[in-house]
């Protein structure tokens, strides 16, 4: 089995979340230590806000020792469904602009088909619309991706509870080649492929995916 975690903020926050439900964590030391086990690097003041976000707080245990806890309900939630608010304000604001567009440049569009010959003739799309799609769908969740496992043919991509749809979702639409399909619970997706060669490359293509967010 082959896994990865993204060095994404939503990725370093679910790994915080779950260190401080496995392990008596005493001091912000002892959790950038515990953090670098996992292969992330993390400076004194980001945990400090790292921990502000998710709300945690030192509580006494049953030894009569403080440490760090998370309440119950995760803050980690509300930091996923912001994530999925702005990119839905963000493609529905492009798509007004682009509404908003179309109506003006239909009176403008006479006037300048003489010189769009020339114009396009200077003008090269570097981007393919693989290439395009690639980019939308990693903005789309790029941010949402916590850890991606590789097992056989199977691929399990980890999310921050109640994302998992969203993101099996976003998957589906995208055209990927050896994929039979993806099955979503509410923090994981199972993304099926042909053979276990295909599984090790969609967890490489994944992660890459999330890096181009970064």
């Amino acid at each position: 089995m082959n896994a990865g975690i993204p060095s994404t903020r939503t990725a370093r926050l679910s790994v915080i979340e779950q260190l401080l439900g496995q392990y008596v964590v005493k001091s912000q030391q002892q959790l950038v230590s515990l953090l670098a086990e996992e292969g992330i690097q993390v400076t004194q003041a980001t945990l400090s806000r790292d921990l502000d976000d998710l709300r945690a707080s030192k509580v006494r245990t049953q030894e009569g020792d403080f440490a760090y806890a998370v309440p119950t309900q995760s803050p980690l939630e509300k930091v996923m469904l912001d994530e999925i608010t702005c990119e839905q304000d963000r493609r529905n604001s492009a798509a007004h602009g682009a509404g908003a567009g179309a109506g003006a440049g239909v009176g403008a569009r006479a006037g300048s088909r003489a010189g769009a010959g020339a114009r396009a003739s200077q003008h090269v799309d570097i981007f393919t619309p693989v290439a395009r799609r690639h980019t939308q769908l990693a903005k789309v969740i790029g941010s949402l991706i916590t850890k991606v496992v590789c097992a056989q043919n199977l691929v399990v991509i980890h999310t921050p509870p109640g994302a998992a749809q969203y993101v099996a979702s976003a998957i589906d639409k995208y055209p990927i080649d050896h994929v039979a399909g993806t099955i979503a619970g509410d923090d994981t997706v199972m993304m099926i492929t042909t053979d276990n060669a295909a599984a090790q490359e969609k967890m490489d293509w994944l992660m890459s995916m999330v890096g181009a967010e970064k």
